[in-house]
């Protein structure tokens, strides 16, 4: 007959059993991922002997959860397993709702919105390698470059080759040099040989882009110069069309046949004397067609534009603006702040930059969505438009009988539509669903983006979005990357493991036996 002392060990064995054989059910449930017979067979087997042994032992687990330890072992418990239950919860949470944060000073981690517009536009697989040697210096930046870059589409694809241990392969792909970054993408190659975002965004547009747009400026009546480097020039505003992949070229109308057909966007900006009736009727035959300009006038050109303009629904107050927000920004009264647009166009859809127009006139059309009619960008509530007489700059308040209220209106935009036979000999614009349109946009200020001016705040942006939208290259339009003030500073392998060796291992472990000493020390005086 077994004694009591033997009965008691065999039940706490069966609650032993029980814990082990629910845990095995429980592996072979989450290896197999269903839940079949043995595992089913081995939990209930385990629930049936912890609850025969739960039975036979209330009296020992009555005392046992009724000691101050168990209860504060209960709670560690708990409080355990609800920190872990929460580190998981985050942890899925992360993987399926990734938020990244910069707090750089710099933004070494934030990509232009027109990068991360381009990257989530990505037609297809974009392949880029990367030659460095392992130990390079500039390896990492490109590496967390290129990893920005990936993280916001899976189509970019990259991978680092080493030109030392890989020679052959550096000889496939013909690369001669280290720093060495080609994009790849349906037969087109670009080359990047430094680590930047601008030059990398640059040669992905390249090879994505089907064809480059010519962009013609007309010349012959006063414009500004694309050669010009002086404060009134266009040089700055060539630099910057031509990095966005489009063909720059002056236009001679007088004299010629007509816009050339291959004609992108024509710019007129800042013609000082008037453009003949029948370089006039040039640009008109070439809207009328389809084309796409963009006109840039100024307070005080001659009013043959205000006219030409009304015919296609443009009105130009032949005014000029005064401001007096703009000595908030140490600018002067003339210089009106654009920080209000409209932001149902593409253009300025996804615009938050303020802007600034040196002697501004304003311009309006009769807002129309059918047409595309709208006004984009507006002045602010403390602005108005002198209309008429002598500016007297010691009396700039607003004059309600020369003078128009803010906020005012300076860059306006419409649609023409095209007049083009059908096969079925009915015209294209009988048939909304096959309309063809011209495009036109007119801006009040011609030297807001002069080598003086382009650099500040959203002109440069704000004129490329104009252009881009026009010549229909819509995954150009947004705010680009500006150059960092500081940059980050990069190590070689050998500068890395010394700072993981003295900040990690040395200066720890040493201030860890320094305490054990002092420890020791005061129990050998006690």
């Amino acid at each position: 007959m077994v004694d009591s002392a033997g009965k008691g060990k065999y039940r706490m064995l069966s609650g032993i059993l029980g814990v082990v054989l629910a845990a095995a059910g429980g592996i072979v449930f989450a290896i197999s991922g269903q839940l079949g017979n043995l595992s089913l067979a081995l939990i209930w087997a385990g629930v049936l002997l912890l609850t025969y042994f739960v039975y036979t032992q209330l009296d020992l687990i009555r005392g046992f959860v009724g000691k101050r330890s168990t209860f504060y072992g209960a709670n560690t418990l708990v409080m355990t397993i609800v920190f872990l239950v929460l580190l998981v919860l985050a942890a899925y949470m992360s993987v399926r709702h990734k938020v990244r944060i910069d707090l750089t000073e710099t933004g070494r981690y934030t990509l232009a919105p027109q990068t991360v517009k381009t990257l989530r536009s990505l037609p297809s697989d974009i392949e880029v390698i990367a030659f460095y040697r392992s130990d390079e210096r500039t390896r990492q930046a490109m590496a967390d470059l290129l990893k920005e870059y990936s993280y916001y589409s899976p189509s970019f694809k990259f991978r680092f080759i080493d030109p030392d241990q890989s020679p052959l392969e550096a000889a496939e792909y013909g690369v001669t040099s280290y720093r060495t970054t080609l994009i790849r993408h349906e037969g087109k190659q670009e080359v990047v040989s430094f680590e930047s975002e601008n030059k990398l965004t640059n040669a992905l547009l390249k090879v994505l882009r089907k064809e480059t747009k010519r962009i013609y400026f007309v010349k012959g009546h006063g414009e500004n110069s694309l050669a010009s480097t002086e404060n009134v020039g266009y040089a700055a505003v060539k630099e910057a069309l031509e990095k966005e992949h489009h063909e720059v070229r002056d236009l001679l109308l007088i004299g010629s046949d007509g816009v050339p057909e291959d004609a992108a966007v024509v710019v007129v900006a800042g013609a000082k004397t008037a453009l003949l009736p029948g370089e006039l009727e040039m640009l008109t035959d070439y809207l009328r067609q389809g084309g796409r300009a963009l006109f840039m006038l100024d307070p005080g050109d001659a009013p043959q534009f205000a006219r030409y303009l009304q015919e296609f629904g443009f009105s130009v107050g032949e005014d000029i603006v005064i401001d007096q927000l703009s000595k908030v920004f140490g600018g002067n009264y003339l210089t009106p702040v654009v920080s209000e647009y409209f932001k149902d166009h593409p253009i300025t859809a996804e615009f938050d930059l303020a802007t600034f127009f040196p002697m501004a006139q304003t311009v309006s059309i009769e807002e129309d969505g059918s047409t595309g009619s709208q006004n984009l960008a507006k002045t602010s509530n403390s602005s108005w438009a002198k209309r008429s007489g002598i500016l007297d700059e010691n009396n700039l308040d607003f004059d309600q009988a020369t003078g128009v209220a803010g906020p005012l209106n300076i860059i306006s935009v419409t649609s023409i539509p095209v007049d083009e036979d059908l096969p079925d000999g009915t015209k294209q614009t009988d048939n909304p669903d096959l309309k063809k349109w011209g495009k036109v946009v007119v801006i009040g200020d011609s030297n807001f983006v002069s080598n003086a001016y382009i650099q500040m705040a959203g002109n440069r942006d704000l004129f490329l979005n104009v252009v881009d939208w026009l010549a229909e290259e819509h995954l150009l339009i947004s705010i680009r990357k500006k150059a960092p003030g500081l940059s980050p500073i990069t190590m070689t392998a050998v500068e890395g493991r010394m700072v993981f060796w003295v900040c990690v291992i040395i200066f720890p472990s040493l201030a860890l036996i320094l305490g054990f000493a002092v420890i020791a020390r005061n129990r050998a005086q006690d």
